[in-house]
């Protein structure tokens, strides 16, 4: 199994929740895809030119990148902005660190973070589904179920709601999730980890400000609204950046839901899978260390004096 045939993978379980972008938020959120996949590809090209490198756009690896930033950004974001994300993505995060393999970091998710902190305003601007309905060529904006609480299931679960271009429709995504896992391409361990401990966590929280009901209510919203499933499945799984070992990715998992969690519930952010991601890629080195397996009757290296 090469890169290339990975990524592709990858690729094609973005494709369900690439086209529900298309049908939820329109023509804009195809052309902002189509902005982040090329700007993306444009500037790994061009930096391994300048770097006199062998050249690696070919692997995919950068449109995989440019699909998940797009994923994560509002439809409303102007594309320039878009371009900016990419530079920070593929030249300073990725290819600045030495190329795939290299990276500390998921470069989408930094990416993402940065435009965050830099364009705030913009970035928490969510557009209405199918706002063309409502006011014509204008965007009509509105706030995300995890603010409001106000959608419903079926909602959820089709995506017709405020967020990101990628992040709306669970169905689609838990779809591109099982395919990847079937394909093999990834483990389902950080995922199931990742999205039990978030649920079982926000669980425990509503039961303790409210009953049954309530505790079950808000337990969906924290599961199937926000950027939560997306992470799981096509960020936090990402091979450089995450654990190798099966007990490193149940750690890195929880540490991911848990810290979500906090951030959702305690923080100014009300949404917190981004940061978590980016710190447990931080401390994957320490996770790996920590868990990697010991040859049974192997001999201590002495120390050098």
């Amino acid at each position: 199994m090469t890169t290339q045939k990975i990524m592709l993978c990858v690729i094609i379980s973005l494709m369900p929740a690439l086209v529900m972008s298309g049908v939820i938020f329109g023509l804009r959120a195809l052309m902002l895809i189509a902005t982040c996949i090329s700007g993306s590809i444009l500037f790994e090209g061009v930096c391994r030119i300048i770097m006199k490198r062998e050249q690696t756009i070919s692997d995919l690896s950068a449109a995989v990148t440019g699909i998940l930033l797009a994923f994560n950004l509002p439809v409303t974001l102007p594309l320039w902005m878009a371009l900016v994300g990419c530079f920070v993505a593929i030249v300073i995060v990725k290819q600045l660190f030495g190329g795939l393999g290299q990276n500390f970091a998921n470069p989408a998710i930094v990416a993402r973070i940065v435009l965050m902190v830099s364009f705030t305003a913009d970035m928490t601007k969510w557009a209405v589904p199918q706002y063309w309905h409502e006011g014509g060529s204008e965007i009509v904006t509105g706030a995300t179920p995890l603010v409001t609480k106000d959608a419903s299931w079926i909602d959820l679960l089709t995506g017709f709601t405020g967020g990101c271009l990628g992040e709306t429709c669970a169905i689609a995504l838990i779809a591109g999730g099982i395919f990847l896992i079937v394909m093999r391409i990834i483990s389902p361990v950080t995922p199931i980890a990742f999205i039990g401990t978030a649920a079982i966590l926000s669980f425990i929280w509503g039961i303790s400000n409210g009953d049954m009901s309530f505790a079950l209510e808000h337990t969906g919203y924290q599961v199937l609204s926000g950027g939560l499933l997306l992470g799981a499945f096509f960020m936090a799984t990402d091979y450089v950046t995450t654990p190798i070992t099966a007990k490193g990715k149940l750690i890195f998992g929880i540490g991911c839901g848990l810290i979500t969690f906090l951030i959702r519930q305690f923080g100014s952010y009300p949404e917190g899978v981004s940061f978590s991601i980016l710190l447990m890629n931080i401390v994957t080195p320490y996770i790996d260390r920590f868990t990697m397996k010991k040859p049974v009757g192997g001999l201590k290296e002495e120390k050098a004096k």
